[in-house]
């Protein structure tokens, strides 16, 4: 079978390939050898520098070759290495033996060629090499996207803040607020959810293979050997690392820091999925229209259909996301005793958590920029809907003494249809000052929104 987008077993490399192309080059395995070599690079030159009698400094040419190792890393390097693991059957010593091949026709560096690798036990390589894709998909593909939504958010809060809206809770007509308002709602819910992502600290150890440095205080007892890890974990790329040490572990790093920056992903999915929906129901009652697309078509047999399939694909997408990420961070924190197998396979599919998140915040912003008001219609179901001033008209009567306001109210409006002159009867028969019901009689339902639009503009 060929190996084009509708023979891939995944959406996510097949229907939807050209949406992730950012996300590819990090999380794939190809992205994993990458950070691996990134990894394996900065301890070696590190090693260099430790002050060994054995391992001299590195020249300035040498560091510069390796650091081009890591900065020219091509996906045939990546398949170079995939061919050495053919005949080694293990991932992380066909990275260490790419390695030292580059490094024939090189003097200095075949002579220091065994510490490639020195000390490490394979996770060592393994989990910082997930951070560092974690780092750089985080960076540069999660963060931005929410960043669009967040600001598309907020042009829209700003632009509709006093464009009046009718709520709804149980599904029935409420208090009004405003179209800005609601979308402000969900912007200051979003940032605070962005935020807790960017705040997660990823981290790294590399202290052998129970976490001990049995194997380095092996070969120098007297070397600080923590503090040596640290500096490589602490120290900025690309001579370190640029994560945060993790001083205590087993063979693997805990993987708690993943399970809060997933359970943070997942919680900015949560609110996503919440404003989907609503923006799909908007879009039913007729407040959005979207623009259409020339030659799509909405249905194979109703031809007046224009679906709003960007937020129901969102929806969908981070669904899936949702799935994936708190599996992810159930299962990672749980390892038998000093190490299982069982974090591995869980590890390669952070990229399919992270992939369905993406597609869905692309759906969602091309959602969001299809959307046009429809101010006709919002005002059509609050002129509609008289009923909703039956609060401030008790309320008032409440603040004057007026007896069982709020049943006298519940009476002329529960589960009736009310209209302005019913309401504007009862206003002019209460015993409440004339500057009052004058201020009731002028009050509309699209005028009744409170504060909603100062909120919408301060979001």
């Amino acid at each position: 079978m060929s190996s084009s987008p509708i023979s891939a077993l995944s959406p996510l490399d097949g229907r939807y390939a050209s949406k992730l192309s950012p996300l590819r080059p990090l999380m794939s395995e190809l992205g994993y050898m990458h950070r691996r070599v990134q990894v394996e690079v900065a301890w070696f030159i590190a090693l260099s520098d430790a002050g060994f009698a054995e391992f001299k400094p590195l020249t300035p040419g040498a560091r510069t070759y390796l650091l081009g190792l890591v900065k020219n890393f091509s996906e045939a390097d990546g398949l170079a290495i995939k061919e050495i693991e053919k005949t080694t059957n293990h991932d992380v010593k066909a990275v260490e033996y790419w390695i030292k091949s580059k490094f024939d026709a090189r003097p200095e560096l075949l002579a220091a060629s065994e510490f490639v690798h020195f000390a490490c036990t394979s996770e060592d390589i393994n989990n910082t090499s997930h951070a560092l894709q974690i780092k750089a998909a985080r960076d540069q593909v999660i963060l931005p996207a929410l960043d669009g939504l967040i600001n598309k958010l907020r042009d829209m809060a700003q632009a509709y803040a006093d464009v009046p809206l009718l709520s709804r809770t149980h599904g029935q007509t409420a208090s009004p607020t405003t179209v800005g308002k609601e979308v402000a709602n969900v912007l200051v819910r979003l940032a605070a959810a962005r935020e807790k992502i960017a705040a997660v600290k990823l981290m790294g150890k590399m202290n052998g293979a129970v976490g001990n440095y049995n194997a380095h205080l092996s070969a120098w007892p007297d070397f600080d050997w923590e503090a040596f890890s640290r500096k490589v974990i602490e120290t900025p790329e690309p001579l370190g690392l640029g994560l945060t040490f993790q001083p205590y572990s087993i063979q693997i790093e805990p993987h708690d820091y993943m399970a809060e920056f997933f359970d943070a992903v997942a919680r900015a999915n949560t609110i996503l999925v919440d404003w989907a929906r609503d923006v799909w129901g908007y879009v039913s009652l007729g407040y959005f229209k979207q623009r259409l697309k020339a030659g799509e078509i909405g249905s194979s047999t109703m031809p007046h259909k224009v679906n709003p399939i960007d937020f129901e694909n969102a929806e969908g997408n981070l669904g899936l996301a949702n799935a994936v990420l708190r599996h992810l961070s159930e299962k990672l924190p749980v390892s038998r005793w000093q190490r299982d197998l069982t974090d591995s396979t869980v590890l390669r599919n952070i990229g399919v958590a992270l992939g369905y998140a993406s597609l869905a915040y692309s759906s969602l912003s091309t959602g969001l920029n299809k959307l046009e008001l429809n101010e006709e219609a919002l005002a059509a179901d609050l002129d509609a809907s008289w009923e909703v001033l039956a609060e401030p008209i008790q309320t008032v009567m409440r603040r004057f003494g007026v007896q069982g306001a709020y049943e006298k109210l519940k009476e002329v409006t529960r589960g009736k249809t009310v209209t302005a002159e019913a309401l504007h009867g009862l206003i002019r028969s209460l015993e409440i000052p004339q500057a009052e019901k004058d201020r009731l009689l002028a009050m509309t339902p699209a005028s009744y929104v409170g504060k909603a639009a100062e909120l919408a503009r301060r979001a």
